[in-house]
């Protein structure tokens, strides 16, 4: 933007009234932010992706609980993550950005770039991998892809937000290194490669300060460190404390309108507890974003064109897990097709990011286009996860004396969804049980899994092929047959370890739980990072996947200038195999001797390449020094330890192809605190005690204090423990619970979001005014009754 420019924009904001200025920090309603006629300052609209435009064509919600105009329904990020591919990532968020463009949409909210602390977290469906350095680079990749359009983004939720119970209120008690090395990094990464026009900060509390309000994650990280130069905004319903976030440099509060926080940040500016430049600052920025958003010109795109690249993401996406030489499918053989998911994939999760497609591929129909023969059986109900023994029994009839089978299991929406978490890895009894009897008559099956997150498997050694197609969007039933019929072959690795129990993970003590503090006492060691240190056997490794074709690693050399502090790998790969092929290059470096709590090795660069039979490549990985450093929390950045680090050239996490090693000048490092695996290894589980987790903070570890009667963050079940409480909330509770009374996913989202909820989000979805209930958690009498009344917009979180 020219100076010029900024010079306008200083001197519009210098005409404007306090209150015009307060206005433009609140959205006009859901989705518009606020605009000033008199200064002809239009509003602009803000809807949901991340895989896809989600743009209300009626009353306005925020759960994918009411229509939304046709989209391109792309794989979601637990799927695309999977690709390893930047190039596919930046075309589909071109793709998406040329929707926006048609529906007159200035910032799309996505990517979703939390990581993977847990596989039970109910939104991983949205996120991208376990591991920071891939799930930044993915989230880049996305934003300057829609960005080429004209249209921004929204990285999204700014920090440290693994999960769904509790979102509006959880305590995420995160010890400075873990923060940065793990939480912090992707977005690091899209803020840096990228610049998205604007960053949703999360619900929750980090180390006891709200996102919202957190000075130092919003302005001494995001944007003295990193540089971040656009604006930030709210989740929605996310606001706590409306003068300190203004105050911590956050701009903008959706939804709205809030009249109530309007009047706050004017008063403020009037009695001095808010100097008027912070203001002026915010009206600054969300002007900048308004006129950048005018000078797109609305067109078409093409829906035909965008369903084949969502086909082409999501078979590039999928992972073949196992294959004992059933696949791919022989065009003369004699199938099976069983599985209700295969006439009605499941192709995207539950919650904001619902699409409504143009169309959904159904996998019958995509098998017979590529010329397979087969009979088809449902085996279980889409609608219930018990055993139907007739359905059973039917499929196992028709899986007899079949050349081959092939099942579709995986997770129905009602196992995983925003707004609550799971509770185990299992998938629905019907579907395991329906891969056991089949196996009983026939051992030449395969299973095809769509689901959003890890799953167990107990079958694995008794099926021939796995292939894990994930979610795959809208063409997830004509990917699944590409890659099938070999007319794909399949290149996706994953991007998070499958572990062989709940058990196994090393946050199992410590996920979600009743209250309302989330300790993350196993530090750094999230997904590989700590099945490597804690030498534990898993089902599949970070970065695994097979191909139809093989490939070898060659040489390897390591170029490294120590003054510049950069260098590059230069790794020769060949496909040794007879078919085309995409390999996925990793780079993982580590350090077998040192004075510091370490992962045994971590992704810094990745590179995916597709190659012909016989044809070699030289694959160039670029180094510097955060890819050897550690974050030193006494020096307040990060540093390298001087020593031997090995790096390898790796197929996996664990399966290494080609090493290094290269010596690096750097500190001595003494006195980091950290962990032994013996102390915290306990019956083959991670188990740190609270002491063990306090060495890791230089002080007290940062806990919720305990709560004095009824306040605005009481949350609804707090609330109901206490007369005044129930007074208060019975109608509404009694309303909600009757309205959603079924094991759907949709009623298991808005219980859950109902109970975990602050009361004062009451006010902010129309259920009762704030100042109503400021007056309420004052008073020792018996308050009014909350009714049902406003119930319609009370739960439309994002």
């Amino acid at each position: 933007m020219t100076n010029g420019i900024k010079d306008h924009i200083k001197a519009m904001v210098k005409t404007m009234t306090l209150e015009e200025k307060a206005l433009l920090c609140s959205g006009k309603n859901f989705w518009q932010l606020e605009g000033i006629e008199r200064l002809d300052i239009p509003s602009i609209m803000v809807t949901d992706g991340p895989h896809g435009l989600r743009k209300q064509a009626g009353e306005a919600d925020h759960l994918g609980l009411n229509q939304s105009v046709k989209a391109t329904c792309f794989p979601p990020a637990v799927t695309s993550a999977s690709s390893w591919d930047e190039a596919a990532l930046y075309e589909m968020g071109q793709a998406i950005g040329e929707e926006c463009v048609q529906e007159e949409v200035a910032v799309i909210l996505g990517p979703g770039t939390n990581i993977k602390r847990s596989p039970l977290c109910g939104r991983n469906f949205e996120y991208f991998s376990e591991d920071p350095y891939l799930a930044g680079e993915m989230a880049a990749a996305w934003i300057n892809g829609v960005q080429s359009q004209g249209i921004g983004t929204s990285l999204k939720h700014f920090a440290a937000n693994n999960q769904e119970k509790a979102r509006l209120v959880s305590n995420s008690v995160v010890d400075e290194r873990a923060l940065r090395e793990i939480y912090l990094v992707p977005f690091e990464k899209a803020v840096k490669q990228a610049q998205p026009w604007t960053v949703m900060c999360s619900y929750n509390r980090i180390n006891n300060v709200y996102s919202c309000e957190n000075e130092w994650l919003l302005t001494e990280v995001l944007r003295k460190e990193w540089g971040f130069e656009g604006l930030v905004m709210t989740d929605w319903g996310a606001m706590n404390d409306r003068v300190k976030a203004l105050k911590a440099g956050l701009e903008l509060e959706m939804p709205g309108p809030d009249p109530h926080n309007d009047k706050k940040i004017a008063d403020a500016v009037r009695n001095g507890e808010l100097d008027e430049a912070v203001l002026d600052r915010a009206a600054e920025r969300l002007l900048t974003m308004i006129r950048k958003a005018c000078e797109v010109r609305k067109k078409e795109y093409d829906a035909a064109a965008h369903h084949k690249l969502a086909r082409r993401i999501a078979a590039e996406s999928a992972v073949l897990l196992k294959n004992d030489g059933m696949l791919p499918l022989k065009k003369d053989g004699s199938y099976a097709v069983i599985g209700a998911f295969a006439e009605a994939p499941r192709y995207q999760g539950a919650g904001s990011s619902k699409i409504n497609p143009h169309q959904v591929d159904c996998v019958l129909d995509s098998l017979r286009e590529n010329g397979i023969a087969f009979e088809y059986a449902p085996g279980y109900e889409l609608e219930h996860d018990t055993i139907n023994q007739a359905l059973m029994e039917e499929a196992a009839a028709c899986a007899k004396g079949r050349d081959g089978v092939i099942v579709f299991a995986g997770l129905p929406d009602s196992y995983e969804s925003e707004g609550f978490d799971r509770t185990h890895l299992n998938m629905p009894e019907s579907h395991t049980a329906l891969i056991e009897a089949v196996a009983a008559v026939n051992p030449h099956i395969t299973v095809v899994l769509l689901c959003g997150s890890v799953v167990l498997m107990p079958w694995r050694e008794r099926v021939e092929s796995i292939l894990l197609a994930c979610l795959g969007g809208e063409a997830a039933g004509s990917a699944c047959a590409d890659v099938l019929t070999g007319a794909v072959n399949p290149s996706g690795r994953l991007a998070e370890t499958f572990p062989l129990s709940l058990g196994d993970t090393p946050c199992y003590e410590n996920f979600a739980g009743e209250g309302k503090d989330v300790e993350y006492r196993e530090s750094i060691f999230v997904g590989y990072r700590y099945y490597d240190w804690a030498e534990k056997p898993v089902a599949y490794p970070f970065g695994y996947g097979l191909s139809y074709t093989t490939f070898s690693y060659d040489t390897m050399d390591l170029i490294w200038d120590e003054e510049a502090e950069k260098g590059e790998a230069r790794i020769t790969v060949t496909n040794t195999g007879k078919t085309a092929g995409g390999e996925v290059v990793q780079l993982y470096i580590g350090k077998k001797q040192s004075a510091v709590m370490r992962a045994v090795r971590e992704l810094k660069g990745f590179k995916k390449v597709f190659l012909q039979p016989g044809e070699s490549q030289e694959v160039v990985i670029g180094l510097d020094k955060r890819s050897f450093s550690i974050y030193d929390t006494d020096l307040s950045g990060w540093t390298v330890e001087a020593g031997t680090y090995q790096i390898y050239a790796a197929s996996s996490s664990r399966e290494l192809r080609l090493s290094r090693e290269l010596n690096l000048q750097g500190k001595q490092l003494s006195g980091i605190p950290g962990y032994d695996v013996s102390e915290v290894i306990k019956d083959g589980r991670f188990s740190a005690d609270r002491e063990q987790f306090k060495r890791l903070f230089k002080g007290e570890i940062p806990l919720t204090p305990a709560a004095s009667g009824i306040t605005l963050n009481t949350t609804v079940k707090e609330a109901l423990t206490s007369e005044k409480g129930k007074a208060l909330l019975g109608g509404l509770v009694e309303g909600y619970s009757a309205q959603y009374a079924g094991e759907d996913d949709i009623s298991r989202m808005m219980l859950s979001m109902l109970f975990d909820m602050p009361l004062r989000s009451l006010a902010m979805f129309g259920a009762v005014k704030i100042e109503t209930l400021e007056e309420i958690v004052g008073e020792t009498g018996t308050p009014p009754l909350i009714t049902g009344r406003g119930l319609s917009l009370l739960l439309y979180l994002r």
